[in-house]
């Protein structure tokens, strides 16, 4: 069996270090050659110059090119010159090759301290919603225009495709809206009732549950409801068709995408979402009477005639008004995060979170604003 490689140190002079390596310089004497190496390095870090006669190695391999190599980066990495002296023409050929592959170690990141980490957090962050802000008005644009190319050419318009994407987002969704309504009209009475009890004010419970639930949670769980299970539907279907190109290919055959993909998804929305509101809010006040009846012991005429006295047209309207506005917003920032999709399921996975998450972030936003619109003008 040959011999392990070996590297003897020479005398040091003026900060110059002779070394001279011998042996088997291969892959089999790895476990040999590494310490060696290391100790070299190691016990001569304060060097200025290194030079390594090769001229009695018995055989190189790549690997034992590439510890040299290795080694003299070490040294030169702390300022001191090196060079290979002894090398065959085929050992200078292999050392070439190893060495034109060598890439340059990658520095490792400065450490800062927090405040300048979380500053440059902030500003990531900002240029985060900054790009979204123009992405989401890029396309409200882009579908302003293709709504007026629908209207001057009507006969443009998908209705096929309105229609299927009405059953799928309004039909089928009705069984979970009016569950999901009606428990929540049911935990509000039931709190209410709970809390009033104490004030001998069970009666109250009928006015909270009927401006709430007309003015604010219906239509807000409606929407909230539509853009996790519609608008991250709208945003996997489009994200796959990016995916297999099937976009650009609509664009080479001359086809507008928002007029074909995203405007008939969003009027589908912006007609289902109000029906949708309107029925859970209905769901939500008998959810309310039947626990007010059940449990807080008042009679559904009763009910029914304080629920009439209480609340206003006005109170309807509110909550009626804000759905089409929160379902354009719902189909934006699901059509926008689709587009965004690159060509991995990552990717499709991580644009249809994040188009639930900033649709439930925008419409309780939205809602936020429409709730201080209606009190400055006084409805």
């Amino acid at each position: 069996m040959a011999a392990a490689g070996t590297l003897i140190n020479g005398p040091v002079s003026d900060g110059g270090l002779n070394l001279t390596a011998a042996g088997h310089w291969i892959a089999k004497h790895a476990r040999a050659l590494e310490p060696i190496v290391e100790d070299a390095a190691r016990s001569n870090a304060a060097v200025r110059r290194v030079v390594i006669d090769v001229s009695k190695v018995d055989d190189f391999d790549t690997y034992g090119v590439w510890l040299v190599e290795r080694t003299m980066r070490i040294w030169r990495s702390r300022g001191a010159e090196t060079e290979i002296v002894g090398l065959s023409e085929a050992d200078g050929r292999l050392f070439a090759k190893v060495q034109s592959g060598v890439q340059k170690l990658t520095p490792l990141p400065r450490r800062s301290n927090s405040i300048m980490a979380t500053l440059e957090s902030v500003g990531r962050t900002m240029g985060a919603v900054w790009a979204d802000t123009l992405l989401f008005s890029q396309m409200a644009g882009s579908l302003v225009v293709a709504s007026l190319r629908v209207l001057v050419k009507p006969h443009s318009f998908r209705f096929t495709s309105m229609v299927n994407h009405l059953e799928r987002v309004g039909w089928n969704a009705v069984p979970i809206i009016l569950l999901i309504t009606l428990l929540i009209g049911a935990i509000l009475a039931q709190q209410g009732i709970f809390h009033f009890r104490t004030f001998g004010a069970d009666i109250y419970v009928v006015d909270m549950v009927g401006v709430l639930v007309l003015r604010e949670v219906g239509v807000l769980i409606v929407c909230i409801m539509v853009a996790g299970r519609s608008g991250s539907a709208y945003t996997a279907e489009l994200g796959s068709m990016k995916m297999r190109e099937e976009v650009d290919a609509l664009q080479t055959m001359g086809f507008d995408p928002v007029e074909v993909l995203i405007l008939p998804r969003i009027a589908a929305l912006m007609i289902t979402v109000p029906i949708l509101t309107f029925l859970g809010s209905m769901a939500a006040l008998y959810g309310g009477g039947m626990v007010a009846w059940l449990y807080g012991g008042i009679d559904p005429q009763v009910f029914l005639a304080r629920l009439h006295d209480s609340i206003s047209v006005k109170s309807f309207a509110v909550g009626m008004i804000k759905a089409p506005f929160m379902a354009i917003v719902i189909g934006l920032v699901a059509c926008v995060e689709g587009l965004q999709v690159k060509g991995s399921a990552e990717s499709l996975g991580a644009k249809t979170t994040d188009s639930v998450v900033k649709s439930i972030f925008l419409v309780i936003v939205l809602d936020g604003a429409f709730a201080i619109f209606f009190a400055s003008i006084g409805v």
